[in-house]
C-alpha cells in the first residue's frame, strides 16, 4: 500500500516531468491501481493546445497500457497552494477505470492535501457499472 506521504513524494516527482512550455502550469498526476502498482504522470503541453495531455491521463494511459484495468488511489498535484483538481474530461476518463469510492488526493503543492473520492468529483457520473446494470434490467 503506497500512503499519502509517499504519494506526496510520487506526485511532486512528476510534476517535474512536465512539459508546459506555453501556460507554465505545471501537474503531476499517481495512480495506483488495485494491484498496487503506481503510475505517475505528467501534463504535456502542444503549441496547438488542443493536442496538449494532461498528467492525470499520462498516468492512466500508462497504467492502461501496462494491462491494468482497476484504479484504486488518484494524487494530483500543480503549483498552486491550493488543491488542483482534474478537468471534466480527465474525471470522465479516469472514472472508466476508478469505481465511485476510490481515494483521490488534492495535494496543495507541499502545503497539505485535500482528501475526496472519485464520485465526489463527479457526481452522477456515468461508467461501466452504470452500463452494466442496465443490460441486466433489459434482460
Amino acid at each position: 500500500m503506497v500512503g499519502v506521504d509517499k504519494l506526496q513524494e510520487l506526485v511532486l516527482e512528476a510534476k517535474e516531468k512536465s512539459y508546459s512550455p506555453y501556460s507554465k502550469f505545471r501537474v503531476g498526476a499517481v495512480i495506483v491501481t488495485k494491484d498496487g502498482s503506481v503510475f505517475q504522470g505528467a501534463n504535456m503541453e502542444n503549441a496547438s493546445y488542443g493536442a496538449t495531455v494532461c498528467a492525470e491521463r499520462t498516468a492512466a494511459v500508462k497504467a492502461l497500457y501496462a494491462g491494468q484495468r482497476e484504479f484504486k488511489t488518484i494524487a494530483v498535484v500543480s503549483d498552486l497552494d491550493g488543491p488542483c483538481s482534474p478537468c471534466g474530461i480527465c474525471r470522465q476518463f479516469l472514472r472508466e477505470f476508478t469505481p465511485k469510492e476510490a481515494k483521490v488526493y488534492l495535494f496543495h503543492n507541499d502545503k497539505g492535501v485535500t482528501e475526496s473520492t472519485m464520485g465526489d468529483l463527479l457526481p452522477m457520473s456515468f461508467g461501466p457499472d452504470e452500463l452494466a446494470e442496465n443490460a441486466k434490467s433489459k434482460q
